[in-house]
């Protein structure tokens, strides 16, 4: 079948179903400066307006928590549906034939999602995996990031074959010198338009600072250059680089999960008042030596352009890092979202919606009240990303309890949003109106 023909038989059997249903000072004797009084910048509502709608489920689709009605906000006019169960499905990419490919690192599986008339056929792509994360294709090479290698494989007819290695030996729980102690295993890539090889490797811990001096350094992102050779670091101080992608114009970004638990600069004490807004995650735009300061610089404002100041319990003298001579973040999100996935779209989505990035947040863990998960759009124009929006959220109620936390966001081949969530086991397909 053509794939012209594939897409607009995609595309209605698609919108039937949509119907069912986280230094200052430079020099030691300066004192941090005290930090803003303001709390995290709040998201602002889509650009079109915002409704509440219920999520249609098809039948079958509706064990828990889609036992009962799920209300979401979106887009005016736009629709928000259960398109497939997978439980704890994490990060999620379009393989060239137009199937998604969900990962599944609690099972080491790849799961393919081929859509059918009758709903997306599932079939394991990939299986016996050592907690696979991120995904990024170069064509019909798929790239595959476990937590103890990078690994690429050819793709065509559904099958991914002929695997070889990109990056080996990368530190994980399994690590003999760590003993099982790494909060931060899961890995993500993605590959550069000259097809070098971008990958992230988390921190051991919140403020393990010893991963600056590893081998392979952790809390990093590190470059395979184009046709192979070994990986060397491109950022450094990046806690838990987990949203990594390119942006239309071949820039490298990454989203972070930032510092848990910082101390009140004016204080030097833990206040959970000061913890609830402090400091802010990062969403960086990277170049070659870009360093983000973990575990001794944190950013302080926004939400863009975002200066760093001194972390008063790691580098108190400021000798650690001169955080003041660290360029401005490029964006952020509210202290404790856990920004998750990143991908970028390009004209796939109709206005205001066709630039941008989209990430899923994950909610806080240690936050009164918890921050909200949602999915964020951000802008893109002139080589940069505006501020953040909101896309989709209405997953938390007013007591803080609740039924998803998205993971994942990503733009289909049929003009819609598919959201991968590990809490609900779910992805759903957000379609704007015509979709």
């Amino acid at each position: 079948m053509p794939i012209s023909l594939w897409l607009r038989e995609f595309g209605a059997w698609l919108t039937a179903t949509a119907v069912l249903a986280g230094c200052a000072a430079s020099t030691p004797d300066q004192p941090a400066p005290t930090p803003s009084a303001q709390p995290s910048t709040p998201t602002a509502p889509p650009a079109t307006g915002v409704t509440s709608v219920t999520v249609a489920v098809p039948a079958g689709l509706d064990a828990a928590p889609f036992d009962q009605p799920r209300r979401a906000s979106v887009p005016a006019g736009w629709t928000m549906s259960v398109w497939a169960r997978v439980p704890e499905a994490r990060l999620a990419r379009w393989t060239p034939d137009g199937a998604l490919l969900i990962s599944v690192p609690s099972t080491g599986e790849i799961v393919r999602l081929a859509p059918s008339d009758g709903g997306p056929r599932r079939a394991p792509l990939l299986q016996g995996l050592t907690q696979p994360h991120g995904m990024a294709f170069a064509e019909s090479t798929l790239y595959v990031a476990e937590s103890d290698e990078i690994s690429a494989y050819d793709y065509a007819d559904g099958r991914a074959t002929n695997r070889r290695t990109v990056a080996a030996g990368l530190p994980d729980a399994e690590s003999p010198d760590l003993r099982g102690a790494y909060a931060h295993a899961l890995k993500s890539v993605t590959v550069g338009p000259d097809g070098a090889v971008y990958f992230s490797i988390g921190s051991t811990g919140n403020i393990s600072a010893e991963d600056r001096d590893a081998t392979p350094p952790r809390a990093t992102i590190m470059r395979v250059p184009p046709g192979g050779g070994p990986a060397e670091p491109f950022a450094t101080g990046v806690r838990n680089g987990t949203g990594l992608a390119i942006a239309p114009d071949g820039s490298v970004w990454t989203a972070v999960n930032g510092r848990d638990n910082v101390a009140d600069p004016a204080t030097g004490e833990v206040d959970p008042q000061y913890v609830n807004d402090h400091p802010p995650e990062q969403l960086a735009k990277l170049t070659p030596g870009r360093e983000l300061g973990w575990p001794y610089c944190n950013i302080d404002g926004g939400p863009a352009d975002v200066p760093f100041i001194r972390d008063v319990q790691t580098n108190p003298g400021g000798d650690k890092l001169d955080c003041a001579a660290l360029p401005p973040v490029e964006q952020s999100f509210g202290a404790h979202s856990a920004p998750l996935g990143l991908s970028f779209v390009d004209g796939e989505l109709p206005e205001p919606y066709a630039r941008g990035a989209l990430v899923g947040i994950h909610g806080s863990w240690n936050r009164r009240p918890p921050r909200e998960p949602e999915v964020s759009f951000y802008p893109w124009g002139d080589g940069d990303l505006g501020n953040q929006q909101t896309l989709v959220g209405g997953f938390q109620a007013e007591d803080g309890s609740r039924w998803g936390r998205p993971v994942d966001a990503v733009a289909g081949p049929d003009g819609a949003v598919y959201i991968t969530d590990d809490d609900a086991g779910a992805v759903y397909r957000l379609a704007p109106p015509g979709r």
